[in-house]
């Protein structure tokens, strides 16, 4: 492997399982009223990352085959917790792909957040197994088929709740 890959699966893994770290600790109870713009910060974070992976070359893996694992880890109290904490702001809306089906289609916040995490831990798993190239290519490869998306249409989500926080607002009297 060389080093532009090991530096970039190094990279990428710090930022997977800062992801990982952060919306773990926002499921259990951290952010306050903050949790909007918590998960915000760590849904671009992440983000930069997966673009990282997009505008590099494709990772190939020798014979084109990813060697197996366990089961991954269930997340699903994870899940469970953040559509708790998140409540009514939960459920929201979204155009799955801008350019080939522009049909509305109903998204969960809390299904997006750990879609994402879910993807970047089965990379993390081949990471600290040894295996980074494999890393790489996991990540590359869920980013382009899944978490990219997830974590597009999440942001998207989380800023319009900060923005809604911050500009829907009544309007102060002056005396």
């Amino acid at each position: 492997m060389s080093d532009q890959w090991s530096a970039l699966a190094e990279e990428i893994s710090g930022h997977a399982q800062d992801y990982v770290d952060g919306l773990t600790r926002v499921a259990g109870g951290e952010g306050g009223d903050a949790i909007w713009s918590l998960l915000l910060v760590e849904v671009a974070q992440v983000s930069l990352a997966g673009a990282k992976l997009g505008a590099n070359q494709d990772v190939i893996l020798s014979g084109n085959y990813e060697p197996p694992m366990s089961e991954d880890p269930d997340i699903d109290g994870v899940r469970t917790a953040l559509a708790e904490r998140l409540g009514a702001v939960d459920d929201y809306a979204e155009v799955f792909d801008p350019y080939k089906d522009t049909v509305v289609t109903p998204y969960r916040l809390s299904d997006d957040l750990t879609a994402v995490a879910a993807d970047l831990i089965h990379g993390l798993r081949h990471f600290h197994a040894g295996r980074p190239h494999e890393a790489l290519w996991w990540w590359q490869y869920s980013y382009f088929n899944t978490w990219g998306n997830h974590a597009g249409a999440a942001m998207r989500a989380l800023q319009a709740l900060a923005a809604h926080s911050r500009l829907d607002v009544a309007e102060e009297t002056t005396v």
